[in-house]
């Protein structure tokens, strides 16, 4: 198959480009920024085609998605910057992938979503997710969607955020306590459950949960940090209502000065304030998911 893929340049993007490759699909990669360093490695070495266009710009999409056989849709942003925000990436972007997609006469279609994504979540974040979902369920394209828990392996920005953080500091500060609980799951198994579904009936018009075997709190994920890099550190909970006022403070100063997003907005500390938990069993069984254990897949990149 010929497979476009939106969010390519990312961390997810960048593994499922090389299980396409291995599984002798041709990836095809829609991007803002050609000249992006992510892509200096993936063009030549994967085989990819590329192509350049914003997906908020609906016209821009037509030439990508001509001669393509699959879209796999990955773009999606933690914090708003500028004109990035959670409606316009996650909602308006989807709806005009999809409306691209028809009109190219493409049936598959593969979603990224994520874990907690519901109409009545408390953070803007999840809720726009959801309306993504739903454009997704009415589109009459064939669909999966996935909604992946914490993604962890080298270079993501979840497990070496604490390893950067307990490196440098002697204190690591825990939203809530750290109680929010995770199934952290690897790229890897999340790259090879969008892949194996080009090809497998049975996930169309289906929603799976992507979860980790086991369930962590925010606070063991970070002894088990501590564990592998060898270090002791204070962990200071922090209060919900302390840490909204830092991320509306982290809002302002980044949005005002910086023109970037920020380190903290105030719907993370939203999400922190329920588990991020699902079923895994289903993914597990039709895309033949391992086991992983969280302690040892870590110690593989951190040092």
């Amino acid at each position: 198959m010929r497979v476009l893929v939106t969010g390519a340049t990312g961390f997810v993007g960048r593994e499922i480009i090389k299980q396409l490759h291995t599984t002798g699909h041709t990836p095809r990669l829609f991007v803002r920024n050609p000249a992006a360093q992510q892509l200096r490695d993936l063009v030549p070495q994967f085989a990819t085609e590329l192509y350049s266009g914003d997906v908020l710009d609906a016209r821009s999409l037509h030439p990508a998605l001509k001669g393509c056989d699959a879209v796999i849709h990955l773009v999606g942003i933690i914090s708003e910057a500028g004109r990035q925000s959670f409606e316009r990436v996650h909602a308006e972007a989807t709806r005009n992938v999809i409306a691209a997609a028809q009109q190219a006469g493409l049936k598959r279609f593969i979603h990224m979503s994520a874990l907690g994504t519901r109409a009545d979540a408390p953070s803007r974040y999840h809720r726009t997710k959801w309306a993504a979902e739903e454009s997704v369920r009415r589109s009459g394209l064939d669909w999966t969607i996935f909604r992946p828990s914490i993604i962890y392996g080298p270079g993501d920005g979840f497990v070496n955020l604490f390893a950067r953080i307990t490196k440098f500091s002697p204190i690591v500060p825990l939203i809530g306590g750290g109680q929010a609980k995770f199934q952290p799951i690897p790229v890897k198994d999340v790259a090879r459950s969008f892949v194996r579904a080009l090809n497998e009936p049975e996930s169309t018009g289906r929603t799976f949960d992507l979860c980790g075997a086991e369930t962590l709190s925010l606070s063991e994920i970070v002894d088990i940090v501590l564990k592998v890099t060898g270090r002791t550190r204070i962990k200071l909970p922090l209060p919900f209502a302390l840490a909204s006022v830092q991320a509306a403070c982290a809002e302002f100063v980044f949005s005002k000065l910086f023109h970037k997003a920020p380190p903290l907005n105030r719907d993370q500390v939203l999400m922190l304030r329920e588990d991020n938990v699902g079923n895994s069993e289903p993914a597990r069984r039709l895309f033949s998911l391992e086991a992983r254990e969280f302690q040892q897949a870590i110690s593989a990149y951190l040092h």
